[in-house]
């Protein structure tokens, strides 16, 4: 009998609990054990009855109150301002009469990065990388904390998503992606900082359905491009994944973006860079912020049609010399079979996109992150002399040089041969072509880089035909 009572108080209990706090609400990344951005202007936000007086303490500042009223809908928002120190903190939240309806703990103040895209971002720690020793004692890192949006797709955008901040362990980290790990050890390493990683990616998807809607809006043109999009396993309606994945956490502050993605657009190639250019404004719009975006040029591969990799590469590469706080990272050096869609170095490809952040977000001027690029070129007595951006001589990994061609007067591509000068000019040239009108450098869809700079960065991929 008394075991019988017991179970019904505790019950109860349990009961009273739940009743206590079911009308106070906070979305699912604002829970124990998240990051938040340091030294910022955060934004709180949830859902509590309009008659509440909801009052928010945060534990490093536990002398000043925070007030909040909710709406007609039942909804507030608020601003905290975030320390410098890394904690842990608490925030609790008191609602009627007082009472405490709320406590986020083991709060860390830090970098929050988000990382999306498709298959190679999600592509995660349970698979093989090949990159890297003793995965596992890198991944149990108490300073990097972990957040996955769970996969969802919608007609109209939603405010909540379910998901759980987790610290980072190698049982929490496996099902995580392993670029957005490398990326987020990467800063942590260098900055000495906790390191919050939210993950929502959703692998064969297009860029289409992560645009958002008020970008369509104002765009016939890019309504036409993604009119273009076939069917596919993944959802393909304009804006579904930016409404399920990315407009419920809109409202959290962030450092910025790392992107990973493209392979879905290769059919229509040419439509890429005016997507994605829009993809960018309408996340820093709703996100409020210049959000800094580092992303990754797609990999070679040899399943794709014509050359319609080598030609989104290039629109990836003009997104980088158009527009404000963003920076490409080239990897056609980081694949061990061009027969693999998704190639398995993924540490080098963090840790490239780290150095990108490192330099140009957190301006750590000793790491070099830039590869090396086309500077100009010269046609002189049937050959041609590149010039690049490398600070020195380019390296050639291999007994020649490979990938390197030339298109003569008559349009024809010639394979050609290439070598380093003393000055560093690469000279190109072929076989009885008297007259050479361009040079193309890694311009196919699987071609993989053999030159390479003094910081081990290959040359990008680059074409002296684009006009024509």
């Amino acid at each position: 009998m008394k075991r019988v009572t017991f179970f019904i108080l505790l019950f109860l209990n349990i009961g009273i609990l739940y009743a206590q706090n079911s009308d106070f609400v906070l979305p699912s990344i604002i829970s124990d054990h998240a990051v938040m951005q340091r030294e910022a202007k955060v934004k709180l936000w949830g859902w509590c009855p309009s008659v509440w007086d909801l009052k928010i303490v945060c534990s490093w500042a536990p002398a000043d109150t925070i007030q909040a009223h909710s709406d007609k809908y039942c909804a507030w928002e608020t601003y905290i301002q975030t320390p410098s120190e890394a904690g842990p903190y608490t925030i609790s939240f008191y609602g009627w009469k007082n009472a405490l309806v709320g406590q986020v703990n083991d709060i860390l103040m830090g970098e929050t990065w988000l990382c999306s895209g498709q298959s190679n971002m999600e592509y995660n720690l349970s698979y093989r990388i090949s990159d890297v020793d003793n995965l596992q004692k890198l991944v149990d890192n108490k300073q990097i904390r972990l957040f996955k949006v769970n996969k969802c797709s919608s007609k109209y955008p939603l405010e909540r998503i379910e998901g759980k901040w987790e610290i980072c362990s190698f049982e929490s980290g496996k099902d995580f992606s392993a670029v957005g790990f490398f990326f987020g050890n990467q800063l942590n390493k260098i900055l000495k900082v906790p390191v919050g990683l939210i993950g929502s990616y959703w692998g064969g998807t297009a860029i289409q359905p992560w645009i958002c809607d008020s970008i369509y809006k104002s765009s016939p043109d890019l309504i036409r491009k993604s009119h273009k999009l076939r069917a596919d396993w993944a959802p393909t309606a304009n804006s579904s994944i930016f409404n399920g994945m990315i407009f419920p956490i809109k409202n959290y502050t962030i450092a910025g973006v790392i992107w990973y993605q493209g392979e879905a657009n290769n059919q229509e190639p040419f439509d890429y860079g005016g997507l994605f250019n829009g993809m960018i404004d309408g996340w820093r719009s709703s996100f409020n912020s210049c959000l800094p975006f580092y992303y990754v040029q797609i990999a070679p591969w040899n399943g794709y049609a014509d050359r319609n990799a080598a030609y989104l590469r290039e629109q990836q590469a003009k997104i980088e010399t158009s527009k404000d706080s963003v920076g490409m990272i080239v990897i056609n050096d980081l694949v061990n079979d061009v027969a693999e869609l998704h190639p398995d170095r993924k540490a080098q490809v963090g840790a490239r996109l780290a150095n990108m952040a490192l330099r140009k977000t957190y301006h750590k001027n000793e790491i070099e992150p830039f590869f090396p690029t086309l500077k100009s070129i010269e046609y002189k007595n049937g050959k041609a002399l590149i010039s690049t951006t490398s600070l020195g001589r380019l390296i050639c990994r291999e007994k020649s040089i490979s990938n390197f061609e030339i298109i003569d007067q008559g349009g024809k591509i010639h394979d050609a041969k290439a070598r380093i000068l003393r000055d560093g000019t690469i000279c190109v040239s072929a076989q009885n072509v008297k007259r050479i009108v361009a040079v193309r450098y890694c311009f196919t869809n699987d071609a993989v880089a053999n030159l390479f700079d003094v910081n081990g960065l290959p040359l990008a991929p680059f074409r002296t035909d684009i006009e024509k």
